[in-house]
């Protein structure tokens, strides 16, 4: 038995053990079912980009991994964010890309204050 032959229940058991941004990055554009169940709310409307080792912050994801969130995945989800969570080498990389409409929660880690006057007032909103 493969992944693609589970029913879409026990598949959504799975991949919510796994970290939301991984689930989207590994399984974007692999089949429209997959995509049709990586676009489901519990993946898409909060998205977590901060990794904690130890009681601190530990930055592992890939430059690939942003790369393609930023020109692939995100310009898809957008409109279905509610709340981002980010580590201050993604902030503007991510908030500068795209408009969130539904984004009403931002959780903003390791950021220096030259990043945040950037942010909040030589930026237009989210």
């Amino acid at each position: 038995m493969q992944l693609n032959d589970l029913p879409d229940e026990i598949l959504l058991l799975i991949l919510k053990k796994l970290h939301t941004c991984e689930v989207l990055y590994s399984f974007h554009d692999v089949n429209q079912r997959f995509n049709r169940v990586i676009h489901d709310p519990i993946f898409t409307s909060r998205l977590n980009f901060v990794k904690w080792s130890c009681h601190k912050i530990v930055n592992k994801f890939s430059s690939n991994l942003i790369d393609q969130f930023s020109l692939q995945i995100l310009p898809e989800i957008r409109k279905r964010i509610k709340w981002f969570n980010l580590e201050s080498s993604f902030m503007t990389h991510f908030l500068s890309a795209n408009k969130y409409p539904k984004l009403c929660g931002l959780g903003l880690y390791n950021v220096d204050e030259e990043t945040m006057n950037f942010l909040f007032t030589g930026m237009n909103t989210f």
